[in-house]
């Protein structure tokens, strides 16, 4: 854990210890289980979105994914009877070529990664409309899955604490995502494309490979995270499900030391930034707060981080400007004398 996630870990033991003061409620179980159940599921497609964030792109389409393979799901096993594992499988299938075509398009197109995921959350939140024809898609009347439910949406009574699998999901995605990125090739390849993509290609690296394979990920842990919220909410209105999602998992990134230049930020550091953004709603809820002003905490949210990075880069330019001159000086010193 390097210093700006230990940062972040002491921000979330004040603002939790701050919100716990003014209303106990939010140390009850039952309040402190939804909120980890929230933290799994948008903690899985913040992390999705920060594979693409690190090598220096972004991704605009994540709610409207959600909403479209959401509403896939939901009619594949409800009305046309399929196996649950099947159509499990073809969600995260359809993830992946989601985001096969973003980092075709993006590498092979040359065309800006704003553009081509804004593109995509209209043609996608537009096809789950149309899909449904503006209805709202969920489970008939005594339609059951229990296993399926259970693995997603169950609860496992740990110590007389009901941990949602939701966060169990969480911690294993967060766990080979670490080891992705902090341990091995691939994860260094992305960081050097990130920082510098044109260097990254001249010392040998596959730029465009790296490149899509991080949308392809995005792709991949997005569908995932469609099937969890299907099964939580268990209806899914396409003209409403996942809105500003993407918002939460930049957010979540930005706070998590991701750098929308590219080339930083860690998984812990992401996680972290995905249980404050759920303390901060959840004391928005518990304070009777109406709810409209989450976008406004998110965006707060997203401008000081930004603020911090910028902060933080003209920092590391000053001093490394400092120490150059230092050693110029030092080296001249001898011929001078």
């Amino acid at each position: 854990m390097n210093k700006k996630d230990l940062s972040l870990l002491v921000l979330i033991l004040v603002v939790g210890a701050v919100v716990a003061f003014i209303n106990p409620r939010f140390l009850y179980v039952g309040n402190l289980s939804n909120t980890l159940n929230q933290v799994g599921m948008f903690g899985i497609f913040s992390i999705a979105e920060a594979f693409v964030i690190i090598i220096g792109g972004i991704e605009l389409s994540v709610g409207s994914v959600i909403a479209l393979l959401g509403v896939l799901f939901i009619d594949l096993i409800v009305n046309h009877d399929v196996n649950w594992m099947v159509a499990f499988a073809a969600i995260i299938a359809s993830g992946l070529v989601i985001g096969l075509v973003h980092g075709a398009l993006v590498t092979r197109m040359h065309i800006q990664p704003f553009v081509v995921t804004l593109c995509g959350l209209l043609i996608y939140r537009g096809a789950a409309r149309y899909y449904t024809e503006d209805a709202t898609a969920g489970f008939g009347f005594g339609a059951s899955f229990p296993t399926l439910e259970w693995l997603t949406a169950g609860r496992t009574n740990l110590l007389g604490f009901p941990v949602p699998h939701s966060l169990v999901a969480l911690i294993v995605v967060a766990a080979i995502a670490w080891v992705l990125l902090h341990r091995s090739v691939f994860g260094r390849y992305l960081y050097a494309v990130g920082k510098n993509e044109e260097a990254a290609r001249y010392s040998g690296i596959r730029s465009e490979r790296v490149m899509v394979s991080a949308y392809v990920i995005c792709g991949g842990l997005t569908a995932f995270a469609a099937i969890l919220f299907a099964m939580y909410t268990r209806s899914i209105s396409p003209a409403v499900h996942g809105s500003f999602y993407e918002l939460y998992a930049i957010a979540a990134a930005v706070l998590g030391g991701c750098s929308l230049r590219g080339g930083e930020g860690s998984i812990v550091g992401v996680v972290l930034g995905t249980v404050l953004l759920q303390v901060l709603q959840n004391l928005v809820n518990l304070l009777g707060i109406p709810s409209s002003l989450n976008f406004a905490v998110m965006g707060a949210v997203i401008l000081i981080g930004v603020l911090a990075d910028q902060y933080l880069v003209q920092r590391r330019q000053r001093v490394s400007t400092a120490k150059g001159r230092t050693q110029a000086s030092l080296a001249a010193a001898p011929l001078e004398g």
